[in-house]
């Protein structure tokens, strides 16, 4: 029987769909623009998918605006069904060969500084697609030497070789999302698992020291402050050097609520706290995203980079 891709993440019957006010601190401008117009023909006309559009990511029209974009490789059809994202899930196509020569082409033509990279899951293959990372590390470096390069990555369900493929090719940053705490995973994301996360990010950092770590939690899903705190501390144990906070922003009324809003002055005492316990860098903030800052990141802190090009990314 065929499957047809579908967002819906949670039973009706699950989901409250009372509405909740959003607070003036997390209003957005839709995004617009002729820098914004010009880099959504760019990715149509080379065939490419970006997070930004498929995850409704509320930062679009300013990076878009300013020239950056996070590209979503490995198709636009997601294997897992996390009750926050609104990407499409089913059975995806064979993996795109070609797709990090157009990816590399694109972070040419745009000219970028730094490249994040991202993808769905792909849990139809062993390596989880781990191989298309690996290639479009390596082709950007050929014909856009200079830029910076960060992965955002799935779990690899644990995989060490499929996250060595990836190591192996030297981003300046791997970045894995924890997402949010143990005690909701199940209802969260229930095909992931705390301890493949903590494998991932915690294998990374001993597979090669010198590449930065990053993590990220949203907020808003009914965690306490106590297991959000707790989630950071286990982070550093594992390694990690940058980190991200942000308000979880449910994308329809088929998606998990919003259990409660943060407000700008608790992100602000969580920054405070993971600075205090060692992380190197944390973005902390309503709209704070993955990728948010991630070149001014790069240009503070990767040592990959000054060993592969000097201290600066390229156009910084």
């Amino acid at each position: 029987m065929s499957f047809t891709p579908t967002r819906d993440r949670v039973r009706s019957d699950e989901i409250d769909t009372t509405p909740k006010r959003r607070p003036e601190w997390i209003k957005v401008r839709a995004p617009s623009g002729e820098t914004y117009e010009w880099l959504q023909g760019l990715m149509r006309s080379k065939a490419l998918h970006t997070v930004c559009e498929e995850a409704l990511c509320p930062n679009m029209g300013e990076c878009w605006g300013s020239g950056t974009a996070t590209f979503l490789m490995l198709g636009d059809i997601c294997t897992r069904t996390c009750g926050f994202c609104d990407i499409k899930r089913g059975h995806p196509a064979a993996l795109d060969w070609m797709e990090p020569e157009r990816v590399a082409q694109a972070v040419r033509a745009m000219k970028l500084k730094h490249a994040v990279i991202t993808s769905v899951n792909r849990d139809d293959r062993a390596d989880g697609g781990a191989p298309i990372f690996a290639m479009v590390i390596q082709r950007i470096r050929e014909i856009h030497p200079g830029c910076s390069i960060e992965v955002l990555i799935p779990d690899f369900k644990g995989s060490l070789e499929a996250l060595k493929i990836v190591m192996d090719a030297r981003p300046e940053i791997l970045n894995h999302n924890v997402e949010t705490v143990p005690r909701l995973f199940k209802r969260v994301q229930p095909q992931d698992r705390y301890e493949w996360a903590a494998a991932t990010l915690s294998h990374a950092k001993k597979l090669d020291p010198e590449v930065l770590t990053k993590s990220g939690i949203m907020l808003g899903l009914g965690e306490t402050l106590n297991e959000v705190r707790q989630v950071m501390r286990d982070q550093r144990e594992w390694g990690v050097d940058i980190l991200t906070l942000g308000q979880y922003l449910q994308p329809s009324k088929r998606h998990l609520p919003i259990e409660r809003y943060y407000t700008p002055q608790e992100f602000a005492e969580l920054k405070e706290f993971g600075l205090s316990i060692g992380f190197r860098w944390v973005e902390s903030g309503p709209l704070v995203r993955s990728s948010y800052h991630a070149a001014e990141q790069v240009r503070a802190l990767s040592t990959v980079h000054r060993q592969l090009y000097g201290s600066q990314p390229a156009g910084a």
